[in-house]
């Protein structure tokens, strides 16, 4: 933690006590499986004390619910930076069970408590309002593919995005039928994106021959060949959309 010296939950209670002490409440260590409980007039109040957040702190927190809604977890104050994504999400963890969190700082001999967040029902209509903007881009992101062509949980490879299906649309399109205009390949269905993905050319399937008139390139041609399955389903778009004309 905060020193190299070893720290034990026990080293964790002194300064809750003294904390809460000063805030008016009667505080007991250990009272019915309980890691510190306390009263203030009618308000009961529990800490669960871990000298790590994991999954049986948040159970043994989220059971003392049953008993009040005043439930925090006591940890040491992490080395890693409380501005980081680990922490933010650990935050709405908590956050989210509807828990208090109480950070215990050592340096020296200085012990200290601090209140990051009190105990607190989560608002979830807010938090749905909240990130309203990364749910439309998860719906338009999915309503850009055509295929179910990733599998869940894999972080180590390659993954299709509607982006990258929209390339292989592309290029399919100047493979089968030749150079075409950005105009052209708009009329066959390949979206707004058109333009800006064969000027960016992201994967260097696609080369410009002359000013507005563009041929798939070898690199092209030859990663193709990963996607038979969406190229054969784009081509099968194309022919259709003829037949309806």
């Amino acid at each position: 933690m905060e020193d190299k010296k070893k720290i034990y939950e026990v080293d964790l209670y002194r300064p809750i006590h003294s904390f809460f002490i000063k805030e008016g409440y009667e505080v007991y260590g250990e009272v019915n499986d309980c890691d510190v409980a306390m009263i203030r007039e009618d308000e009961l109040v529990i800490i669960e004390l871990k000298l790590t957040l994991n999954v049986h702190l948040l159970i043994q927190a989220t059971k003392r619910q049953r008993l009040t809604d005043s439930v925090y977890i006591a940890i040491p104050k992490p080395t890693y930076s409380l501005r980081s994504k680990r922490w933010t999400d650990l935050c709405h963890l908590i956050r989210r069970l509807e828990l208090g969190l109480i950070l215990v700082s050592f340096t020296g001999k200085r012990k200290k408590a601090e209140i990051i967040f009190e105990p607190a029902s989560f608002d979830r209509g807010k938090s749905l309002r909240q990130n309203k903007r990364k749910r439309e881009a998860l719906l338009k992101e999915i309503n850009g593919r055509s295929s179910d062509s990733n599998v869940g949980g894999s972080n180590r490879t390659k993954i299709m995005t509607a982006y990258k299906e929209n390339c292989i649309q592309i290029a399919c399109y100047l493979e089968q039928f030749g150079p075409l205009s950005p105009k052209a390949l708009g009329e066959m269905g390949t979206g707004k994106k058109t333009s800006s993905i064969l000027t960016k050319n992201y994967y260097k399937w696609f080369e410009r021959i002359k000013r507005g008139t563009y041929i798939i390139s070898e690199k092209g041609k030859e990663e193709l060949k990963e996607y038979l399955e969406l190229v054969d389903y784009y081509l099968a778009r194309v022919v259709r959309k003829d037949n309806e004309r």
